[in-house]
């Protein structure tokens, strides 16, 4: 067996084969079978929202929310540019516009602030992030959006199961795009969806995921069906669905114990000067997609991460270059460094460890002490590179 320690391991029991099993063996209905509405019920009763709409992938659910509250050409969209690249790239895919917002320094997620200084008459919608599994600054958010009559459309990708002040994340917004890649609290390998309490976006979400039929029975219907609008075919798969179930089931279980690991990990943590781990800032429940921890400018952050893969242990930096300095949004948008001051400087000093429900104490361990290791190895060669006479 292996003694590395991957970034993350899926976690699964007997319950995902069995439910995998039975949606294979049916023999029919892979495409629209009974686990989409089972599953999707349970997204409905888990957030204690009206409806759930699965899709093939977090990134086609951004779309299909933007597509719903009727965002294209001409419209203008503010979006954080610390996320990965999907929330942009989902803007431009419906010929909207993304304009970026820089972060707080707490929280990475949009500053309010600096959000209602960018609107303007084209801004039609608002699509914050919450990090690694904290809430962002919502509420501040929400009451900009309904001031400025824009949508406010939640990327909950990587916080499924988290709140902000009592409030179940993905409910907040009009809309919110949840993800179910196999990194996720809730993961299905692929999969997403789209949550709203809004009747009239649920019938556009549900004709846009299926080519823009009025009616999901096509399977069972002897005609073709009426097509009453534009649409693609994003749909989720009775298998992928199949898997959600039995997640969802377990998925409480899963953050209670990612909690655990993450609270060993900022434990063992502690006394290692210049090492921050990334918190809720006191506004809800972190669940912690990712373990992530930020550096001061007295560790070298690319010391620490030989270090670790060196003892066998990955970590990854989530997001450097953030999207708008990126060669795409370089290119087609003309941003520079120091266009987002805030953002550049968390991107340059962020590294997410290892972290999974069933990460053992000993592996924590070896973790905490890899990391310890390594900004002490940093500061060494910093010494040593301050006190070499110039050549």
């Amino acid at each position: 067996m292996s003694d590395e320690i991957p970034l993350f391991e899926i976690p699964w029991d007997e319950t995902d084969v069995t439910n995998a099993v039975d949606s294979l063996t049916r023999g029919s209905y892979w495409a629209n079978g009974p686990y989409i509405e089972k599953f999707e019920r349970g997204l409905e009763e888990y957030l204690g929202i009206e409806h759930a709409i699965t899709v093939n992938s977090g990134t086609t659910a951004l779309v299909a929310a933007l597509t719903a509250h009727g965002i294209g050409e001409g419209d203008e969209v503010i979006v954080p540019s610390f996320t990965f690249i999907a929330t942009a790239n989902a803007v431009r895919l419906v010929g909207a516009r993304p304009v970026f917002a820089d972060i707080e320094r707490e929280t990475y997620g949009i500053d309010p602030e600096h959000a209602a200084t960018v609107i303007t008459d084209d801004t039609a919608a608002i699509v914050p992030v919450h990090p690694y599994g904290a809430p962002c600054e919502i509420g501040l958010l929400e009451d900009i959006a309904a001031d400025a009559d824009v949508a406010l459309i939640e990327d909950t990708a990587e916080a499924f199961g988290s709140d902000y002040r009592g409030r179940t994340l993905g409910t907040i917004g009009d809309s919110a795009a949840l993800s179910f890649c196999q990194n996720k609290i809730l993961p299905t390998g692929e999969g997403g969806a789209v949550v709203t309490d809004d009747d009239d976006i649920a019938r556009r979400l549900d004709r846009f995921r299926s080519h823009g039929r009025a009616s999901e029975n096509y399977f069972d219907s002897s005609d073709s069906g009426e097509y009453v609008g534009l649409g693609t075919n994003v749909r989720m798969s009775d298998l992928v669905a199949s898997i959600g179930c039995s997640q969802l089931e377990k998925v409480e279980d899963h953050i209670a114990n990612r909690r655990r690991v993450a609270m060993r990990l900022s434990d063992g943590l502690t006394d290692v000067d210049g090492v921050e781990p990334h918190t809720a800032g006191g506004r809800g429940r972190h669940v912690y997609q990712l373990y992530t921890v930020s550096f001061d400018e007295s560790v070298d952050r690319a010391v620490v991460i030989d270090t670790l893969s060196s003892r066998g242990i990955s970590s990854k930096i989530y997001w450097e270059p953030a999207a708008h300095l990126t060669r795409s949004y370089r290119d087609e948008y003309g941003y520079q460094p120091g266009s987002l001051p805030v953002t550049e400087e968390v991107a340059g000093r962020v590294l997410s460890l290892p972290i999974h429900p069933e990460l053992s104490a000993d592996q924590i361990d070896r973790i905490t002490s890899a990391v310890e290791a390594g900004v002490e190895r940093g500061r060494e060669v910093e010494t040593v590179d301050r006190s070499s006479p110039a050549n």
